[in-house]
């Protein structure tokens, strides 16, 4: 396979791993993960290796726990992933301008 091609494969990953994240909602707002911009970076090597460098809403989140876990979860259920590891990150700390205008909205912020 050209090296162009494992690019592209690569990006389309991606591309299908933010839409898996999508599906994972905050419990205590109605609003996915990656909108609410607990999603710092989704790096994915040419092994299909997956690292995502996330945040939570504060250090004491009651999810701090579960919500990795299950970001890592539903990635490894994409057939074309090989591993993936979550890292938990507080740098930069998160706040309301990380999210999406469309978290915004949603949350009556706009």
């Amino acid at each position: 396979m050209s090296e162009e091609a494992v690019e592209i494969d690569v990006n389309e990953l991606g591309e299908k791993i933010v839409r898996v994240i999508k599906t994972i909602y905050d419990p205590e707002i109605p609003v996915d993960i990656y909108e609410l911009g607990l999603i710092y970076d989704v790096m994915v090597s040419t092994d299909y290796d997956v690292k995502v460098l996330m945040t939570l809403t504060t250090p004491n989140c009651p999810v701090a726990e579960t919500l990795p876990k299950e970001v890592e979860d539903k990635i490894k259920t994409l057939d074309e992933v090989n591993d993936c590891e979550v890292e938990i990150t507080f740098e930069p700390e998160w706040n309301k301008d990380l999210m999406s205008e469309e978290a915004k909205l949603e949350l009556g912020m706009l």
